[in-house]
This record gives C-alpha cells, structure tokens and sequence, in this order.
C-alpha cells in the first residue's frame, strides 16, 4: 500500500480526508474544522480523488479504490519577496531609486469625461500628455487601481482576465525614451524579478528597426525569440487623432520546450503578456498623417497579478496570494473545498473573488449601485456575485443566517488585503459593508421570482420552436422586464439563457433601454487623448496668475479672445466671447464652487472708458488657465490690451459665505451621523450650497436639527479660520479632509476652522465664522442608492430665506385669521373638514350611480345554450372609476348568478373608465375579467387588470369606447354561447 507523506498536525489517528492524487505545490496542509485545508496561494491539481485516513505518526494510507503511486512531499514556503505587496513595492523602489517620483494612485472615478472608469495607469498623466498642463515632475512610477468590465464574460474562464487589477507603471514625461525604457524593463524583469532571461519573449511594431535593434544589438535578445507584430497589436493610438506610438511587450514562456518555430505569442496555454512599453512619439493628424511630437514621453503596463502568478508558480491570476484568500473564504461559505472542486465551481469562485474586489474599491471610491453610469457597473458586478453564490450553494450569509448577507462576510477579507492597495478603504470600511448588506438583500428580494420567470421565459421560448428550424430566442421586451421589475442585468440574463443555448433579442432590448444603457456603456475601454479645438492656441499662453484670496481688484492683459472656440483679435459691443488674462481676481469654477461675476474695463490712453465687458462665468481650462465667459456691453476689446478686472464685491462673499458653511457641514454630519460618512459632491453657489454625502437611509428631523444647531453654535463663536500652504504629505498627517473629485499637487492649500475642520481646499472662504451670520437646511433627500443631498443657504441668502418664508406665514395667518402658532391647528381642522366631505360626496356619488345601475338593470338579456345566463353591457355617462365599481358590484349582485356585466365611463376630458365584473358561474366556464378588460382597455388607450371575477382598467381615448363596449358585447356573446 502506498503512503503518502504529511506534516505532523496532531489530528487523531484514522480521521478520513478526501485527498486529490497530486502533489501538493508550495506550502503544506494546515489543520482546519473541515480536516486539512491548504493555506493562502497552494493549488492543487485535482486528478482521481481517493480515501485515506491519518495516522498518529504523520503518514496517511490509502484506502480509495486503486493504489497510486507517488509521495507528496512538503515544500519550502513561499518566498516573502515574491508575495503581491512585494512585487508592487520593488517595483515602486526600483524606479524611485532611477529618479521616479513615486504617485499614489488616482481614485477608480476618473476626472475625465470620455472614459467612466479608470481603465489605466496613464489616466491620470492624460493632461500632461496633452500639453494641457506642464509636468511637475519628469517621470513617475505609480501602481494604478483599475477597473474594464468589456471582458466580463472571460473572468474566471482565463487564467488572467479580471474586472479589477493593479498596473504597475512607469512613466516618461520627455525625460528618456526607448533606450532606457527598455533598458529598466528587462533589468527589473532579469534581475529584480530573477526571471530566467531565455523565458522571455519581447515583441516589436513591425516597422520599428530602433526598438528591434535595442533588445537585439544592446541587450543580446535572440532574434528567433523578438517577434514583429503588425499595428492592430503594436501600434497605440488614443483615438482618431492624437498622441500614438509603437509598443514593445515582454511575455514570459511556460513552456519553452516547445521551441522556438511557428510560435504564437497569444497562445495563453504557453504565453503571458506581462509587461507593455508605449513609445508615445507622434501626433496623429485629422488626414491619417504622423507628425513627431514635441516631447516624446514613455507610457508602460505592468499586470501585478500578471506578475504574481509567474513569481508564485500559479496556474492563474486567481490563485495568486492577491486574489485567493478571496476565494477559499466563498469556498468557505459554499462548503466546498477548491482543491477538490471541478472547473465549473472553481469558474463560479473565481467570478465571485475578482467580483468582489472590484465593487468594494467602487464604493469606497464613492461609485454606489444604481441603474445608470458607473453604479450600473457596481450593481451588475455585486448582483452577479450574488447570483453566482446562490448557484454555489451559499444560503444566507454562508454562516447560519439564512436572512442575511455574504457579501459583507467576504467583503471583509477584500479589506483585510487591501492595506498595501488603498490604505482609505479601512476608514470607509463601515459604509463599504452596509451598502453592499443593503444592495444584496434588495436584490434577493425579487431574485425568486426573477429567476423562476425566466426559467418559465426560457421554456416558453424552446416550446415556440419546435418542429421548426428557428433557433430559440428570448424577446427583448421580456429581457427588459428582467432588468426593470426584478433588477436582473441583462448580462445575466444572457449568461444564463446562453447555458441553455437560447440568444437574447439584444436590439429590442436596446430599444426598451434607451438612455439607461446608452448611459451604462458609455466609453468603457477607451483613453481618448484627441486635442480640442483651440488648443494649438493656448499652447502659447501661461497659466493664469490668481490674486483673488487678497483681492477683488487688478490690472491684467488680454492674452487672447476666443469666439466660439476661435482665436480672433477683437470682439466688439454685443458680442459673447471667451478672454484669457495673464492675471486675474477672479475665481474660476473648481471644488464645487462656482465662478465669480463682476466686469472687465478696457480704458482709452486718456484715461476714457474703451470697452466694458460682463463676466458671468469663469472656468478653468488646460491645467490652469482661467477663462472669462462673458458679454461685451461697450466698446470693443482687443487682443494684447490692459483692462481693469474688478469682481462683484456681493457675490463673491456670498459664495465665501457658502463654502465655509459647507465645510462646517461635513464636520456637523460626521458628528451627528457617524465618522464614516464622506462627501460625494457639492456645489456652492450664491443663493444656496448643495451637498452630497454617503448615507444609506434619510435623516431624522432630530438629527437635522442638532446639525444646524451645531453649524450655528461655530457660526456664533466667530472663530478665526487659518489658512495654509504646505505639502500633500504634511497636509494629510494633519488630519485635512480632502474634497470629493480633486486632484492635489505636491503643495496644497490647507483651510482650517480651529477645533471644528480642515480641509484641503483652493477656494474662497468667510475669514470668520461670524461672517456667515446664520444657517438654514432646506431640503434632505436621496438622489442615488445610498447617496443623501442637502440644500442649505447661509449669509445674505438665510436672511433672504427667512423673510421670505415670515412674509408666507404672515399671509397665511391673514387668510386663516388666526395667530402664528394657531396656523398647524387651523390646517389640521381644515383638512379634516375637508376629508369628510369628500367622503359624503363619494358616498352621494355612489348612490348615484347605483340609482342609475338599477334602472340599466332590465337592458340585461339573457344567451347561452340554456339561455339563464345574464349579459349586460352599458355605457354610464361622466361617472368616477370608484362609483363605477360600486354600480358594477350592484348589478352583478341584482342579476344573480350566473351573469356577466361590462361598464364604462368617461369621468373626464381624456379619461376612460372600465369594469368588468363576473359571477361565479361564469367564472367556472373559464371566462377571465382580466382576459375580458385587456382587449377592452387597449382599443381605448389604456390598460388595467384585476382578479378572475373582477377586473377595472382605465384609458386615454373615449372617442373609441362606444365601439370598443360594442366589441365586448360581441365577444362575451360568443363566448357565452359556446
């Protein structure tokens, strides 16, 4: 009998194991509930399963139904420096130590209209390889969260597809170029990683000789092992136009005994692409034609989870030390092992375990499920996991808790490992868990019945086909019922009709969706770099100087005049035009504050007004320039000349005023509610601020109250804000909070009020409390699953809102003629007044109608083959839908069974009312009110249903009612008579 050699774990004598007839890879068995379970990143290459049982003295027989000859023995564990936190980290250190400057990474929300989510590393450099902004340093190295659902289908059925991934990469910005770029790639890969040199394969544009003969001539590549890749694979573009260049990637070889002739670099059996460099060199232009760039930069990839699996020898990126953990926990919940599972389980563990790092650096990211954008993404990817975790078995939360959620559970470990990813998620921790508890009990509300409606959905469409040749189909229409009323994504929906060989309608379901999916497919995987119009022309002008925190009055030059994203020398009187100053005291839009107003003055040299021009906006444009929207009144303004800038005085306190207050909110929420809530937008305005929080339920009016009583309490301190300039680093050791959507720089602008905030910040602020003078919430509502808003207003605008709202309630105490604190008394005897006569009016409505029922009464005739059963089929003038039931009701009990009786009305201009009320003997004929209502109801515009007895519907059209009575007529006639 063969034995099988394991650790000593001081288990009993002849506890029985299920072992797999492998051997075992990179760290031994460890003890768990379950028997020996394998700990973080070991694999198993499950082959026959065979019994055994453990004996005192570490060996295990085996007892399973053939002898297999082999001895698994115990490895060495892994080394430490190939774990995922290791890798990312000597990357990180081995471009720091060749002068990179070493970023964070960019949140998963980009700030970049063309793109939803961050879908690479260079996202963040966009501008500066735009020529937007000039670089601050010249080059980088970050690792990059991100996130590409375009090959969702392929999680957990490749070995490295993922939704969400780290790039490691490092960035050129005109700095070096290929020479060293592909010099540092193949030393960090040969020597840092310790990747053997002839496991490496690197491919070239095709055209690119230069690049060819750098792996080639300076670093001794084999020519057989440098393949020569045409443009669909070599050549990056950003778009139509735009920055683009040839690419060189580096592929590790699994399996170099196979030689090196006829070889397919995307043979993902043999190879993986682990490595990507973008020599960015040209500018291509509207005719196709290449240009040389001015500054040519260098852009890479690194997959770390890419990189992990060929460190840690895995089969795949899910089984890494990044991802694992993930899944031996929802192999936990689902009570079943990895090591022993068959691909279709390992398939569904794997779906669940990239799927849940991907939704919890989305919501800590601020990105909350909903049916449109970027939480359409979230909610698809949690509602899948889910799903996914019911097929494997999961109840519940996995735990004993059959009414609660799993999705926290594994949550937990996502955190857990994210540390050395994005130290914030631990902080945001508390609101991650609850919304992903809260989005996954929602769902499991309507999954049942959502799931055995498509089952009846898709035997409804095999049924359709048979004896034909059509291959089956689900319409559309009924896949957007899924996703509307049972919140299936019709992704699953698709996955699960495709198990059963059935297509989906997908262009009626467009057709269903309209702006929902255009909105949820917009711009998934597509960094678009293409250079706006103008943009030749403000490559000549600096940045903006902005002097508006210590004035409100300067001198500036007109640098340039723009009139529909044009360049021109002069605009003159009525003419709207863009003016780009070289200085300026005016605020331009950023932080959520909007931009000043107030007026430019161009004078003659005598000192005569020239020109006058209103400004009612101020953006900011390609990094740092502040454009000038505005009006021409007087005059005309040209190109090169002074003006005087002068800012409306009011308006920009009022916005001061507002911007403070919205701080002095965050504080008073984050004290009231909870630490965890963070900012998810805001909008500070002159008339009122606006601001968006993570929240998952509405506030109380208690709470509400003690959050104005807190920001009024600071407000009457009049306590002194300090402001300060210092360094990102510095800034966040502080304790500064900083402001949802913002980039910062290495120095940023810290906004203090002592003992209650500090933020990072660049706008406009109250340089006391006491200038806001007072604070008013005056709405609280949800815009978004787990998104809250308040509107408050403060300063000049709560003095507003206060008499106007005193000046309302004076009106109301005249018309009442009653005092102030009489008014809720009065409303309340008023509307109770009111609800009873509504009541008699009802009630003498009904009456009415069962007045005139009766006399409609003696119109019943009698059909069928014994002639006892009673039809009646009445038009009944103006009556109400509620009297027209009444009337129904009468005349079925007045007629007796069996009898059917169809009424109809038009209560008012455009409206129709309809019943159709059956007794139980008809009803036992197999006659439906519903079947009867619907044909009824759509000839009128409308639709409707009810039980089998009783039905009501409604429309829009009564010019067709008479007729379609007459159809019913007919149709129950027919139907009686059978």
């Amino acid at each position: 009998m063969t034995s099988l050699n394991f650790p000593k774990t001081g288990h009993g004598r002849d506890s029985i194991l299920l072992f797999p007839t492998s051997c075992f890879q990179s760290k031994p068995f460890l003890p768990s509930s379950k028997g020996y379970r394998y700990s973080s990143g070991l694999i198993v290459r499950t082959q026959t399963l065979i019994y055994a049982s453990s004996l005192s003295n570490g060996r295990t027989k085996i007892k399973g139904p053939r002898e297999i000859q082999f001895v698994a023995k115990e490895d060495k564990l892994r080394d430490p420096q190939t774990s995922g936190d290791a890798i990312r980290q000597r990357f990180l250190d081995f471009y720091a130590a060749r002068g990179h400057k070493v970023l964070p990474s960019a949140s998963l929300v980009p700030d970049d209209p063309t793109v939803l989510l961050t879908i690479a590393g260079m996202l963040q450099f966009k501008p500066i390889f735009l020529g937007k902004v000039p670089r601050e340093v010249p080059s980088a190295a970050t690792s990059q969260k991100c996130i590409r659902t375009n090959d969702i289908e392929n999680v957990g059925r490749t070995s490295r597809h993922q939704t969400f991934f780290e790039m490691l990469g490092n960035f050129s910005f005109g700095d070096y170029f290929k020479k060293e770029a592909i010099k540092w790639a193949w030393e960090l890969s040969t020597s840092e990683y310790g990747l053997p040199a002839d496991r490496l394969w690197i491919s070239v544009y095709e055209d690119d000789d230069e690049t060819f003969a750098l792996w080639h001539d300076e670093l001794g590549i084999p020519k057989e092992r440098i393949k020569r890749l045409g443009e669909d694979d070599n050549f990056w573009t950003s778009g139509v136009t735009g920055p683009c260049g040839p690419c060189s990637e580096l592929y590790y070889d699994f399996h170099p005994e196979r030689g090196t002739s006829d070889v397919d670099l995307g043979d993902d059996t043999r190879f993986i692409e682990f490595y990507n460099l973008v020599f960015m060199q040209y500018n291509k232009k509207d005719d196709g034609s290449l240009e040389p760039l001015k500054q040519k930069n260098i852009d890479t990839g690194l997959g770390l989870e890419r990189m992990a699996r060929i460190l840690q020898k895995v089969p795949n990126n899910y089984e890494t030390d990044l991802i694992f953990p993930i899944l031996e926990k929802a192999a936990e919940l689902a009570n079943v092992s990895y090591a022993l599972a068959d691909d279709s389980t390992k398939t569904k563990l794997k779906i669940i375990g990239d799927h849940m790092r991907a939704v919890v650096y989305l919501i800590s990211d601020g990105v909350n499920p909903s049916n449109i954008g970027r939480g359409y993404v979230v909610r698809r990817l949690i509602r899948r996991v889910v799903r996914t975790g019911r097929l494997l078995g999961v109840k519940g939360d996995g735990m004993g808790d059959l009414q609660g959620a799993f999705l926290p559970i594994l949550a937990k470990k996502v955190i857990e490992l994210s540390t050395n990813i994005d130290a914030d998620v631990k902080t945001r921790s508390s609101r991650i868990l609850e919304e992903l508890r809260r989005e996954e009990l929602r769902f499991v509300l309507t999954l049942e019945r959502g799931e055995k409606l498509l089952e009846q959905m898709l035997a409804d469409a095999l049924l359709n086909i048979q004896g034909t040749e059509t291959a089956p189909c689900l319409s559309g229409k009924d896949a957007f019922i899924l996703y509307d009323t049972y919140g299936f994504p019709v992704e699953i929906t698709k996955e699960v009709a495709e198990e059963r060989g059935i297509s989906i309608d997908m262009n009626s379901f467009d057709i269903e969706m309209e702006k929902q999916r255009q909105l949820s497919q917009a711009a998934h995987d597509t960094v678009k770099l293409a250079v706006e119009n103008g943009a030749n022309h403000a490559e000549d002008i600096p940045d903006t100087e902005f002097l508006g925190y210590n004035t409100l009055h300067s001198k500036a030059v007109v640098e340039g005049l723009l009139v529909n994203g044009s360049p021109v020398a002069q605009v003159s009187k009525g003419g709207e035009v863009e003016i780009l100053l070289n200085r300026t005291p005016f605020y331009a839009e950023s932080g959520g504050q909007i931009g000043d107003n107030g007026f430019l003055y161009m004078m003659e040299a005598e000192n005569g007004q020239k020109a006058i021009v209103e400004i009612k906006d101020v953006q900011k444009s390609m990094g740092n320039i502040f454009v000038h929207k505005g009006t021409i009144t007087e005059g005309t303004i040209e190109v090169g000349r002074e003006v005087e800038a002068a800012v409306d005085a009011n308006l920009r306190q009022r916005a001061k005023v507002h911007h403070t207050a919205t701080h002095l909110l965050q504080s008073a929420l984050k004290r009231v509610i909870g630490q965890e809530t963070s900012q998810a937008g805001s909008m500070v305005a002159f008339d009122r601020l606006r601001f968006d929080f993570n929240f998952h339920r509405s506030l109380q009016d208690k709470e509400l109250e003690e959050i104005e009583g807190l920001i009024n309490q600071w407000i009457g301190d009049g306590t002194i804000l300090e402001t300060k300039v210092m360094s990102l680093t510095d800034a966040k050791g502080a304790g500064a909070v900083a402001m949802f959507g913002e980039k910062y720089g290495e120095q940023v602008r810290v906004v203090e009020v002592p003992g209650v905030s500090m933020e990072l910040c660049g706008g406009t602020h109250v340089s006391n409390t006491a200038e806001i003078r007072g604070f008013k919430i005056i709405s609280e509502q949800g815009i978004a699953s787990g998104i809250r808003r308040i509107e408050a207003v403060a300063g000049d605008a709560f003095i507003e809102y206060v008499l106007t709202r005193d000046n309302y309630m004076k009106q109301l105490c005249s018309t009442l003629k009653v005092k102030a604190e009489e008014v809720t008394g009065r409303v309340d005897g008023l509307l109770e007044e009111l609800r009873l006569t509504r009541n008699e009016v009802s009630a003498a409505r009904a009456k009415a109608a069962i007045y005139k029922a009766s006399t409609l009464a003696s119109r019943a005739f009698t059909i069928g083959t014994s002639k006892s059963i009673r039809l009646l089929v009445e038009f009944m003038d103006d009556i109400d839908a509620d009297s027209l039931k009444s009337a129904a009701e009468y005349l079925v009990d007045s007629l007796k069974d069996p009898a059917a009786v169809v009424l109809g009305s038009c209560p008012g201009e455009g409206k129709v009312s309809l019943v159709v009320a059956l007794t139980p003997g008809v009803v036992n004929l197999g006659i439906k009110a519903g079947e009867v209502i619907k044909p009824l109801a759509k000839s009128c515009g409308g639709g409707g249903g009810g039980r089998p007895n009783f039905a009501q519907a409604g429309g829009r059209k009564p010019e067709n009612l008479l007729g379609a009575l007459e159809e019913a007529r007919e149709q129950l006639k027919n139907l009686l008579e059978k």
